[in-house]
């Protein structure tokens, strides 16, 4: 697995799934009851694409899949309900020309509502990605290529048994960039709800208040103008995130505190970086994933000293395109290289 020197553990440190399609999307359950289960979703460059939610028997070490349903166009992300008493719906949500939220039982998985907000019009802009508010559920914040951000509000019922469906309704729609928006993340700071960040092609960070949104704050900027893909806020401490930029082989660490000037840079990738994972049960450790097939753990307690080498390093069988470290078991991160997930133990 990660290499390291625990090789004493007599317990399997690594599963793979074998999907009968590229994997691109992907994302662990949260709920305590669904120790390992997951949603993969397919990468097909037409219409008709799937998603699988597969789960693994401890007693077998085999992965199998519960239910697949039909997505129209590859699912940019996938989301689990961040449900970590396991009392709401058993939901998962998926991004691709619409936000779509289906709800999953042992007789397989509905979709209880499509929320699009174009609703005059028959043309919908593409949705890049997503993030489900871990503080309020009933808040999904989308990313949109038309520059706008949308937060829906979600009314989930809470009563299992219940006959009414789910729904769903604009918060707000800002435009949040000057080009296409890649990603939006929820951030812990600022008690929880309220606070968001979003990447996109014009190269900037920038931060907004649910509650002041008549202005935003610029967080960074990329030098060259370059498109940054991704964001992910650090889980214990709200003051750090992470970006890179399209092509890049380089993470960037910013603290909130310290605009525009990145505190670390990771940069032991050897091609472009696809995915950041930050630890949910610590403030100083990442996962990065990269064309280069290496998944690396960082240590960035040092931070602002440079920061060499990762601590933790795993090489796959092919380019890594997704990774995602579990939030109810943090001693594993699941990755995605062509048609298959793997899960390692750290």
């Amino acid at each position: 697995m990660f290499q390291s020197n625990n090789s004493q553990n007599k317990r399997k440190e690594i599963y793979r799934y074998t999907a009968p399609w590229m994997v691109y999307a992907m994302n662990w359950s949260v709920r305590p009851d669904k120790r390992f289960r997951l949603a993969l979703g397919s990468f097909v460059e037409e219409y008709n694409n799937k998603v699988q939610i597969i789960s693994l028997d401890e007693d077998t070490s085999e992965f199998s899949a519960r239910s697949v349903f039909d997505h129209p166009y590859p699912t940019t992300k996938i989301m689990w309900i961040p449900d970590t008493k396991g009392t709401l719906p058993d939901l998962l949500a998926t991004s691709g020309d619409y936000l779509r939220v289906w709800q999953t039982s042992d007789n397989g998985t509905r979709l209880e509502c499509l929320l699009n907000n174009n609703k005059n019009s028959d043309f919908c802009a593409p949705l890049t990605s997503f993030d489900w508010n871990e503080i309020d559920p009933n808040l999904i914040g989308t990313s949109s290529i038309d520059t706008t951000c949308t937060i829906w509000g979600l009314e989930t019922g809470q009563a299992i048994g219940r006959t009414n469906p789910i729904s769903g309704n604009v918060r707000t729609q800002l435009i949040a960039h000057d080009k296409e928006v890649y990603d939006i993340a929820f951030s812990r700071g600022g008690g929880g709800r309220d606070m968001f960040a979003s990447v996109g092609a014009d190269g900037s960070i920038r931060m907004f208040d649910l509650r002041h949104l008549e202005h935003s704050t610029i967080i960074y900027e990329d030098p060259q103008h370059h498109s940054l893909l991704r964001i992910g806020w650090n889980k214990q401490d709200p003051n750090y995130l992470a970006t890179f930029a399209i092509d890049s082989m380089e993470i960037i660490i910013l603290d909130v505190r310290i605009p525009c000037t990145p505190v670390a840079r990771l940069n032991n990738h050897r091609a472009g970086v696809n995915g950041i994972g930050w630890a949910p049960h610590s403030p100083c450790h990442i996962c990065t994933a990269s064309d280069d097939r290496q998944a690396l753990i960082w240590d960035i307690q040092q931070m602002p000293k440079t920061i060499e080498d990762p601590i933790l390093a795993y090489t796959a069988d092919g380019e890594i395109n997704q990774v995602q470290w579990s939030t109810t078991q943090p001693d594993w991160i699941a990755i995605c290289f062509n048609n298959f997930l793997e899960i390692l133990r750290v």
